[in-house]
């Protein structure tokens, strides 16, 4: 993006704050996301929102973007050495004939040199299960720049979110772990709710009964009503992933109905269908 206005970009100005600049991103993002969006240029304009966040969203690189310009990521040569270059060619005579002390040029302009520029970060993706992401854990990961260093695992953490190892990208510059959550056998998770789907027979709906469902803190009893229809979701309050506040599990009941193999199988769905023969479930479809 060189030559291009990083601010105009974002569309905003130049004393935004961290905030103002970070809600114009998104604004931008969510228009030009290649994945939904139907403008022609969409991913070219998605890749410049995303060039000119990455600077200044970043305030150590927003400053030297407001004092370098367009120019801030190219290497610059540094004050002393085009100093003694212009000692070496007769430059500063005025200052004696026993040559040039970039010191002494420092002391009357202020120095120069800019300040050494922070290694960029990297990013990498680290994947963990369920049940470590619910009760918090510890695992050993391998480095880019090689070694094994020992991650922690919030309790609690959502997937996307990233932990940070400062300095222990291959370059010098932080680690940006982006948490994945392994899919699970038995459970499904959105944010921090969880949900599980128990199947129950037809004359246990019908009837109500009680029984012993999973949850990642252990197994509790939950009490099925009457009458209940296929589909039912039930809530267990703050059984999800833990925080402030906690998610929560959800049951969603499956009625399932057996298979009549034999004479007396069938005999009873027959007897069924006399005993509930005023009884329609789709009497409110339209002809």
């Amino acid at each position: 993006m060189a030559n291009k206005d990083y601010y105009k970009t974002l569309g905003v100005s130049k004393k935004a704050s961290e905030a103002e600049i970070k809600k114009a991103y998104r604004r931008l993002a969510k228009k030009y996301h290649p994945d939904v969006s139907k403008e022609n240029n969409a991913e070219a304009k998605f890749k410049e929102a995303n060039e000119a966040y990455d600077v200044l969203g970043d305030t150590e690189k927003r400053s030297e973007y407001d004092l370098y310009g367009e120019h801030w990521d190219q290497p610059r040569q540094s004050q002393s050495g085009w100093g003694q270059q212009q000692a070496s060619s007769g430059g500063f005579g005025g200052f004696g004939g026993g040559g040039f002390d970039p010191s002494m040029f420092d002391s009357m302009f202020g120095g120069g040199r800019p300040p050494p520029r922070k290694p960029k970060n990297q990013n990498a993706n680290l994947a963990v299960d369920l049940e470590d992401v619910f009760s918090g854990t510890s695992k050993s990961i391998r480095l880019p720049s090689g070694g094994n260093v020992q991650v922690k695992i919030p309790a609690g953490i959502e997937e996307g979110k990233k932990i940070r190892l400062s300095g222990k990208g291959s370059n010098g510059g932080d680690l940006l772990l982006k948490i994945q959550i392994n899919p699970h056998k038995r459970f499904k998770l959105s944010g921090k709710d969880i949900s599980i789907e128990i199947p129950i027979t037809p004359w246990e709906a019908a009837l109500g009964m009680s029984l012993t469902v999973p949850t990642l803190g252990g197994s509790v009893k939950l009490k099925i009503p009457e009458n209940t229809q296929s589909g039912k979701k039930m809530r267990l309050k703050g059984r999800g992933l833990p925080g402030s506040p906690a998610g929560n599990q959800y049951i969603i009941i499956q009625v399932h109905t057996p298979p009549a193999n034999s004479e007396n199988e069938v005999k009873s769905y027959e007897n069924m269908k006399n005993t509930f023969s005023t009884w329609n479930p789709r009497e409110n479809f339209d002809s």
